[in-house]
């Protein structure tokens, strides 16, 4: 009986995915490639914030954000601070808002984007570790490891630049706060836009 048990237990275990990202516990730690061909793992930002950001170019959320310059406002305000922003796209090849390499760089540069690194995340490893629903979905790392917010970038779920304007930012004021060494009031939200594009 213990012996059936113990495959019965070890199957469970088997069969159950990974744990998705959790406020409060450390981070999934992950690895991928970035748009220069260089290999980025979390533990190469140890002892620093990150911020993971979800992209689609295509999404018209995404769009909101970058066509009103307010994603690169908040990437290059925190990167000057010394965290690590890391971009990461997960829509499969095939799927709307793939991209190669040298399209999201010709983005970027289109849009004065400034993030650290761009992973991209074809096979939808790093999205489904993290339980990625949308884009933009924004996560919020401190630098002990610990995830710290998970959700969405601010508080007007619209597609409408000019909710930008009187938004309350989720990402800076958990930044804000962490960095302070104060709790994060508002460590977990609902995200908002676009379905990820996973990979079947």
């Amino acid at each position: 009986m213990r012996m059936i048990l113990k495959a019965l237990a070890l199957a469970v275990m088997i069969a159950t995915p990974a744990m998705a990202a959790k406020v409060g516990a450390p981070a999934p730690t992950f690895s991928g490639k970035d748009i220069n061909g260089k290999a980025f793992n979390l533990a190469d930002a140890k002892g620093k914030y990150v911020v993971l950001e979800w992209h689609n170019q295509g999404c018209p959320y995404v769009v909101k954000h970058y066509d009103s310059g307010n994603m690169q406002k908040l990437q290059k305000e925190w990167t000057d601070k010394g965290v690590v922003w890391v971009t990461v796209i997960s829509s499969a090849k095939g799927k709307q808002g793939y991209v190669t390499a040298d399209q999201e760089k010709e983005y970027l540069k289109k849009h004065n984007a400034v993030p650290t690194r761009v992973i991209l995340d074809p096979e939808g490893t790093i999205g489904k570790q993290f339980d990625a629903k949308v884009t933009p979905h924004m996560y919020v790392i401190n630098d002990k490891g610990a995830l710290v917010y998970n959700g969405a970038i601010d508080d007007k779920a619209t597609t409408e630049l000019a909710d930008i304007k009187s938004a309350k930012n989720y990402v800076s004021e958990a930044l804000t706060l962490a960095m302070a060494g104060k709790p994060v009031a508002t460590a977990s939200t609902t995200p908002y836009g676009c379905g990820m594009k996973y990979k079947n």
